[in-house]
């Protein structure tokens, strides 16, 4: 069965850091590229980091460039997305998605290129 699973969500405050990560089981996640997505309440779902699956090549949205970092552990089967200085505007469920690219290179912030979601976790920024 494959599955996604996030983790690491939670409270924290303006300027704080948090921890994402994402366990893959039932395929083999080193031939995925992966993506991080967010959805906050009456916005549709972003895109907000993904890293290919052969030399780790990774892409930001702007917004956050310079503060989230992702990165994987193909050994592990886990995707991690740190986040730094923190910000209300980051409040939302963040997913954790796998997508098939023939390009091995190549990753995109575009939902429907990805085919595996996790259930997401919850990221609040708030004082």
């Amino acid at each position: 069965q494959v599955q996604l699973v996030e983790s690491g969500g939670g409270l924290v405050q303006p300027g704080g850091s948090l921890r994402l990560s994402c366990a893959a089981s039932g395929f083999s996640l080193p031939f995925y590229a992966v993506g991080w997505f967010r959805q906050a309440p009456g916005k549709e779902r972003e895109g907000v980091s993904c890293i290919s699956s052969s030399d780790g090549r990774a892409s930001y949205v702007y917004s956050v460039k310079g503060r989230f970092t992702i990165s994987r552990d193909n050994a592990k089967n886990t995707i991690d997305l740190q986040m730094n200085s923190l910000k209300p505007e980051d409040t939302a469920v963040y997913y954790c998605a796998a997508g098939y690219y023939t390009d091995s290179q190549r990753c995109d912030l575009v939902v429907n290129e990805y085919e595996y979601w996790g259930q997401g976790t919850q990221v609040t920024v708030s004082s």
